[in-house]
């Protein structure tokens, strides 16, 4: 029996979303400064092609706005997850960076940092840090007509 590439072959996060208070600093940094810890995660998922300042400018001015930076910061979660085959779905990243934009984004960061991210020096430090790092994790393809 071959994969399908279906929701079975994800893996779970390695930590929970509701287990932000067992990271206090970031816990606390992603609710007092929630532009800091989006514009860090932005930086690393989208492998430097935006910078951390620029991703957290254009957080901060979505959330003056509209109120709700949720709907920019969903899309990253998404990204994220589909770059680490993490268990999840488009609908679902919305529903809790609406529900809880703090938990999200702090889950999202411990996330990074336990897939080898100093999350303080951003992309291209890492990179020079850690080779491995720069390639992007391997995709199995499925059956094609």
């Amino acid at each position: 029996m071959q994969s399908s590439g279906q929701p079975h072959d994800e893996a779970p996060w390695s930590v929970g979303f509701c287990d932000c208070f067992s990271d206090m600093k970031t816990c606390c940094i992603a609710c007092w400064c929630p532009c800091i810890t989006f514009g860090q995660i932005a930086e690393i998922v989208d492998k430097a092609s935006t910078s951390c300042g620029a991703s957290g400018a254009l957080y901060t001015l979505i959330m003056f706005i509209t109120g709700l930076p949720c709907f920019y910061s969903c899309f990253y979660r998404s990204k994220l997850r589909k770059q680490y085959k993490l268990k999840g779905g488009g609908c679902g990243d919305c529903m809790l960076h609406f529900c809880c934009e703090t938990c999200a984004l702090t889950q999202e960061y411990r996330e990074l940092q336990n897939h080898g991210f100093d999350m303080s020096i951003g992309w291209h430090a890492n990179v020079e840090k850690n080779q491995g790092l720069a390639m992007a994790p391997v995709v199995e393809k499925g059956m094609s007509k």
